[in-house]
């Protein structure tokens, strides 16, 4: 017996036997929690940290903006944002396989901490392997952020400013976040 699509809809849809319940705030709250937590590709504790961290600056500066500041200057997150990668995911691989420099270093840590000044470039024994070979062509049409800027003849990007939170465009309720880690 073949059914169709709609028929299996239908029989799908007549067993449910209530409707859903809206979410809790609870619930909510973790939702929020988890999506920001993805996005960065971050793990349950490594996250937790940087909201710890910044509700402790709670009344002296801006929680939402520290927060974000500290997720946008990981040099992960960075090197996404030149365009050095495709995805965040891609990103953190590429920094733990050490195909970056930071002013200088090899810098193999995804977490680090880039601050203002700080150039960011492509090992010169990295810029011929696989990823790397095309990028000038990919980032001819990227612009990254106003906080970053980038060199394409040398494949390099250095930190001119802070990031802002209206420029990371993250959709979520960032106020939900801090209530989670705040119960």
């Amino acid at each position: 017996m073949v059914q169709t699509l709609t028929q299996q809809k239908i029989f799908g849809q007549k067993y449910r036997k209530r409707p859903r319940r809206p979410l809790s705030e609870y619930g909510k709250m973790l939702r929020e929690k988890q999506a920001l937590k993805e996005l960065y590709g971050l793990r349950e504790k490594q996250f937790k940290r940087y909201v710890k961290e910044a509700l402790a600056k709670r009344g002296k500066v801006d929680v939402a903006e520290y927060l974000i500041q500290r997720l946008e200057k990981r040099l992960d997150n960075v090197v996404y944002r030149l365009g050095f990668a495709k995805t965040r995911k891609q990103a953190r691989q590429f920094v733990s396989h050490g195909h970056f420099l930071v002013s200088g270093r090899k810098v193999r840590i995804p977490s680090f901490q880039v601050s203002k000044g700080d150039t960011i470039e492509i090992r010169p024994g990295s810029k011929d392997k696989g990823p790397f070979k095309d990028l000038r062509e990919v980032l001819k049409e990227h612009h990254p952020p106003s906080w970053l800027k980038l060199d394409l003849e040398n494949l390099k990007g250095e930190v001119i400013g802070e990031p802002s939170l209206a420029e990371a465009n993250i959709p979520l309720q960032l106020s939900l976040v801090f209530e989670f880690y705040a119960r």
